[in-house]
């Protein structure tokens, strides 16, 4: 091999190698910093993770409304569920123990839900009144409950105990179409007013499930 080809040779060999190198370099600097953004779009990754907690922060915020949202729909929805106790051996009307077992259903849960929350805010649950029978919560006269929209009266609740038949299915349906109108109230407030991402939800709910179970009652009024 002359003098001149072996030199030519020497160089491709050098630039090969060079670019042997390059290469290895990118590739090292792939696989540090731009590991960030391969990673970034990939489920599970720092990505998610930022966004959990941005998604905790509001709901762990609230207000005074808040506050007052779960402070006065507990006793209103404890009021609801001994209402709906009350059309077991009462009331006659196949449609009226339906949505009875249904109030139930989904007042209870949400009772534990919203004293949950007033715990975890340091707030205090609401305060016990007196009772009417074996119905706690029942005074109205003055307090706390006395400035909740749609509450029963003692009266109310004792007229309601006493009827039976047809006569317990149409107090039932007026008593909580009433009952009803005042717990949207409440949260079209939470609505308008809260702070707290799970309470205004709670609101959205009743506000939707109550006004479907106002129509139901206004039809069965209709019929009896």
């Amino acid at each position: 091999m002359s003098a001149s080809s072996s030199s030519a040779a020497r160089r491709r060999t050098l630039a090969a190698a060079g670019t042997v190198a390059v290469l290895a370099l990118a590739l090292t600097a792939c696989g540090s910093d731009g590991s960030t953004s391969n990673d970034s779009s990939m489920p599970g990754m720092n990505h998610g993770s930022a966004s959990a907690s941005a998604s905790a922060t509001p709901d762990s915020s609230f207000n005074d409304a808040d506050v007052m949202f779960a402070q006065q729909m507990i006793p209103h929805h404890q009021q609801a569920v001994e209402m709906a106790e009350l059309a077991d051996g009462r009331a006659d009307d196949q449609e009226i123990k339906d949505l009875a077992a249904a109030i139930e259903k989904a007042q209870d849960p949400e009772i534990n839900t919203m004293e949950g929350w007033l715990k975890s805010w340091g707030k205090p649950l609401p305060s016990a009144s007196s009772s009417t029978g074996d119905m706690a919560g029942m005074d109205h006269g003055s307090g706390e409950s006395s400035a909740m929209p749609g509450m029963m009266s003692d009266q109310d609740m004792t007229d309601l105990q006493a009827a039976k038949g047809r006569d317990f299915d149409k107090e039932f349906a007026q008593l909580m179409i009433g009952h009803h109108q005042g717990a949207i109230t409440m949260a079209k407030d939470e609505q308008k007013n809260g702070e707290n991402a799970d309470a205004k939800k709670l609101a959205t709910a009743v506000v939707t499930a109550q006004t479907a179970e106002i129509e139901k009652m206004n039809e069965i009024l209709d019929r009896l």
